[in-house]
């Protein structure tokens, strides 16, 4: 007798990368959805460090090959959180490693760059609490008897920057609100300010960049809403309050006093609208907040094609808003 059973089939896909099968099973390539060549001329070293554990989650570090070994140079450290919508990305893919290459030469930065659990096998909050854990083992290293060689020949603890880019600046974001002015729970550990780059939000009620977006723009909100399905709790919707910092079941930020934010979007990111109401909501609030929009660039501009004009006038931005503060 013929087996006449169907063979599983895929419901939901992202990026080539991850597929969720309708059976429950989920298969995920070993090959990053960006393959382009890694661009390592020997100027910024880097290796790999276990963060956390009981999850085997690493980060990566990265300094300049010529980085001072003094006392009075030490460099600052700036964090860079990954993106990919929760569900996909990883600190070794070549797109990232790349960009942290850059920032660490143009930054003159020790650079940290962790990974965290992604959905849909681990689902919000477990990303935000990995990116916690992920700046609490810098606390760790502050203060223990023996610190990583690196951090502690050119490591400024007091010179802290946290960085997320997409997914990643919404982790960015929550450890803005848990961590407050000051990041006194850090000590000696002091973040200076934080850099959201197009962070990830959403929401059940479409804005209007979303709504009238282009159908083929590079995160369209196909994407957007197969995201948010996969990576919030079972039966939560896009106004899960991790998702939607101004949504109907979120606290209210109004009193929450957080570090200065430089705030970066595209013109055409469909994230826009929710971008710029979450920066101008802050700053009414009474943060330091800065907002930058680069005309007609999609989401991910800076990483997807990373040597051009705008890449370039945001990597100065940031480095002066390192400067300022």
């Amino acid at each position: 007798m013929y087996n006449t059973t169907n063979p599983p089939y895929v419901v939901e896909e992202c990026r080539g990368v991850l597929h969720v099968f309708n059976d429950g099973s989920i298969v995920r390539s070993s090959k990053p959805s960006f393959n382009v060549p890694v661009s390592d001329d020997g100027s910024v070293l880097w290796k790999d460090v276990v963060f956390d554990p009981a999850h085997n989650l690493q980060l990566r570090l990265y300094k300049p090959a010529d980085s001072p070994s003094f006392p009075d140079s030490k460099l600052p450290i700036f964090y860079y959180i990954h993106g990919g919508g929760f569900c996909i990305g990883s600190r070794t893919w070549p797109n990232f490693q790349n960009y942290c290459f850059r920032l660490a030469s143009e930054l003159r930065a020790v650079i940290i760059s962790p990974d965290y659990r992604l959905a849909p096998e681990n689902r919000l909050p477990a990303a935000v609490e990995d990116g916690y854990l992920a700046v609490k083992w810098l606390q760790a290293q502050a203060v223990a008897d023996e610190q990583d060689s690196w951090l502690s020949e050119v490591a400024d603890f007091s010179r802290v920057f946290i960085s997320g880019d997409s997914a990643g600046g919404n982790i960015a974001h929550h450890l803005a609100v848990k961590l407050q002015s000051g990041s006194a729970e850090l000590a000696p550990v002091r973040v200076r300010g934080y850099v959201l780059l197009a962070p990830f939000f959403g929401g059940t009620t479409r804005t209007k960049s979303e709504a009238e977006g282009a159908k083929d723009a590079f995160l369209n909100l196909e994407l957007i809403d197969r995201y948010w399905r996969l990576s919030v709790p079972i039966g939560d919707t896009a106004d899960y309050p991790l998702v939607n910092p101004f949504g109907p079941l979120s606290k209210s930020l109004e009193a929450v006093a957080v570090d200065p934010i430089l705030v970066v979007v595209g013109g055409n990111d469909l994230l826009k609208d929710r971008i710029k109401e979450y920066a101008s909501k802050l700053e009414n609030w009474g943060n330091d907040i800065e907002y930058v929009e680069f005309e007609g660039k999609q989401h991910g501009f800076f990483t997807v094609d990373p040597n051009t004009e705008a890449a370039n006038k945001l990597m100065l931005i940031i480095k002066q808003f390192i400067d300022k503060h």
